[in-house]
């Protein structure tokens, strides 16, 4: 997660995330991603239910989940441990968590357990009467994903009028006092539309927006050939970074964030080199503070079955089941080796990742792409899009 205002535009500097110590524990949640302890954010994909039918799920949810869940009480449980172990955040995903009708209890006890709850949503399902009852627990955000306008976003829901039900949910947010904001997942399909998803969060308000990057897993996996290719991604982040800047320079304050590549951090630091920033140095160092990807170690999930798992993404392997451990037990657990080489990865990336100078600051990028293109979890990820020039490795320094 690379904080495009916070670091382009100046909105942060190193010291504010030194001043709590950069325990998780202290820190607000903008600053969150500088914790030096990467006590894990835990994403809780807590059904697979879904009313849509998006072509880029990771989570191949479906209309009726006929597997497992965790009942109410195992969840609260869960949370139980997770906030005694210091999980700053759980993010309630799915599927689409509001077909959960426990959703709002458990909400609840996760804030009253001293839990930032959090969900992702796809937004059609927030009625009015729901987003009071999310603001009146104590809810801290509600991420609600569009790809496009209406005629894309309907294409990746797999229903039309999606887009329209998905605005109203935004609106009945803001109308409750809650925290909104947008999650774009970039291809090659949509990727046009980044200007007007950047057009709707100021004529609408919505205070944050996080452009992610495509990862092959789920659904996703059958986008690979609508990845972008490296220049066009070069384009867009630059493109995102142009709008971020215009925006602030009017006065406009708006959060935005690139997610799930973690070339964006060198990417963004190498520009503002070229554009003589004089903060360049700070944003280098507030980026090794961030350390680059965090899948096994500062992000987990739990899935609907009570399965624990490195990431979201990383679903077909799992490290035990929370109904047999504690989720603290198993992710301090080091006798899995892949539990611990995610631990330390930078140890086990391979070619240009393992010779990068900017290993401290992406920390290997997504292993998941790299296995789903190469079958070899420790290659480099494709998606890198840096030059050989730019990571220090064609002999030009």
């Amino acid at each position: 997660m690379i904080g495009i205002s916070k670091l382009y535009c100046g909105t942060i500097e190193p010291s504010d995330a030194l001043r709590y110590g950069r325990e998780s524990g202290r820190l607000p949640s903008q600053l969150l991603q500088f914790s030096v302890d990467k006590k894990p954010v835990v994403v809780w994909n807590m059904t697979r239910a879904c009313n849509l039918k998006c072509i880029h799920c990771y989570a191949h949810a479906v209309e009726r989940s006929k597997e497992r869940e965790l009942t109410t009480e195992e969840a609260q449980t869960m949370i139980d441990d997770l906030s005694e172990f210091g999980a700053p955040v759980i993010l309630f995903s799915g599927g689409e968590p509001l077909m959960r009708r426990d959703l709002v209890t458990l909400a609840h006890y996760a804030v009253d357990k001293g839990m930032r709850a959090v969900i992702s949503t796809n937004g059609t399902l927030i009625t009015k009467e729901k987003a009071r009852e999310l603001k009146d627990v104590g809810l801290s955000y509600v991420g609600v994903s569009l790809d496009g306008m209406e005629e894309v976003n309907d294409h990746f829901r797999g229903k039309k009028g999606a887009f329209k039900e998905a605005v109203l949910g935004i609106r009945n947010c803001q109308d409750a006092g809650l925290k909104v904001g947008l999650r774009f997942t970039i291809n090659r399909l949509n990727v046009d539309e980044v200007p007007r998803i950047f057009d709707l969060i100021e004529e609408t308000d919505i205070p944050r927006a996080c452009f992610y990057h495509l990862v092959y897993a789920g659904r996703g996996s059958d986008l690979v050939a609508e990845d972008l290719s490296h220049e066009s991604t070069r384009s867009v982040v630059d493109l995102i970074m142009d709008r971020t800047k215009d925006m602030y320079d009017r006065g406009i304050s708006k959060e935005i964030l690139t997610v799930d590549n973690h070339s964006d951090g060198p990417y963004l630091y190498l520009r503002m080199k070229r554009e003589n920033n004089p903060r360049a140095k700070e944003v280098l160092e507030l980026l090794k503070m961030n350390e680059g990807n965090s899948s096994g170690r500062g992000i987990g999930c739990i899935s609907w079955d009570g399965s624990v798992h490195a990431d979201q993404f990383w679903r077909y392997h799992s490290f035990g089941n929370i109904l047999e451990r504690p989720f603290s037990q198993i992710w301090t657990d080091l006798s899995d080796p892949l539990m611990a080489r995610l631990k330390e990865k930078k140890k086990y990336v391979k070619g240009r990742c393992a010779a990068c100078r900017w290993l401290d600051v992406c920390a290997g990028n997504f292993r998941v792409r790299a296995e789903a293109v190469t079958g070899d979890l420790w290659a480099p990820d494709p998606a890198c899009y840096l030059s050989d020039r730019e990571i220090g490795i064609d002999g030009n320094g």
